[in-house]
């Protein structure tokens, strides 16, 4: 996806809410994985009916996240999929400029919350089937921080740029077949002001 566009910024609210909703958004982060599948590959992973999964496959295409991929097996009736942006962005200032927006974008802001929650919370409840390399290899941590905005802007960029170093690190690894010990590995990061 070299040539892709990376991060694609959502500004719209009819994007904002095709995006949210809780399936649409497992199976974009199923695609996001996989790089490339069926409705019938995705179906497996969420656990739910084929024709619900093209249903909402063809409602993320139709907002631009998602296109059709080359067909990957020799049956051309299957219909493949993938990310048409090698991910997404949403902003609070491009929805804090009316009240329905604002709305819409917290809404999203608390699904995405939750569902990544809900990934920390299976790997907590499957720990003791992974490896002692994997778990010592995890990590969750909390820092408490005096910053500005500014500051806080800068940090958000470096750990940006570093993830997205390792992003690509394991990409050109797979690419070259060096798949070895690696799994999925989700990183998830919050920095906000809170007052005690």
């Amino acid at each position: 996806m070299a040539d892709r566009e990376r991060d694609r910024r959502i500004r719209d609210l009819g994007t904002l809410k095709a995006l949210a909703h809780p399936l649409r958004m497992n199976l974009y982060r199923a695609l996001t994985v996989a790089r490339t599948a069926t409705a019938s590959q995705l179906a497996e992973q969420v656990d739910e009916a084929v024709s619900l999964v093209s249903y909402h496959l063809r409602k993320l295409a139709e907002h631009g996240l998602i296109e059709e991929a080359e067909t990957q097996s020799a049956d051309g009736r299957e219909r493949w999929w993938q990310p048409a942006s090698d991910g997404v962005s949403i902003r609070d200032e491009d929805f804090r400029d009316a009240p329905e927006k604002a709305a819409a974008h917290t809404a999203a802001s608390r699904l995405f919350f939750e569902q990544r929650a809900d990934m920390f919370r299976r790997y907590l409840d499957e720990r003791t089937d992974w490896s002692d390399a994997w778990t010592t290899a995890s990590e969750s941590a909390e820092w408490l921080l005096r910053l500005t905005p500014d500051e806080l802007a800068e940090l958000a960029k470096e750990m940006y740029a570093v993830v997205r170093r390792y992003e690509e690190r394991g990409r050109a690894a797979v690419a070259a077949g060096d798949t070895e010990g690696r799994e999925n590995v989700a990183v998830h990061t919050y920095g906000f002001p809170f007052r005690v």
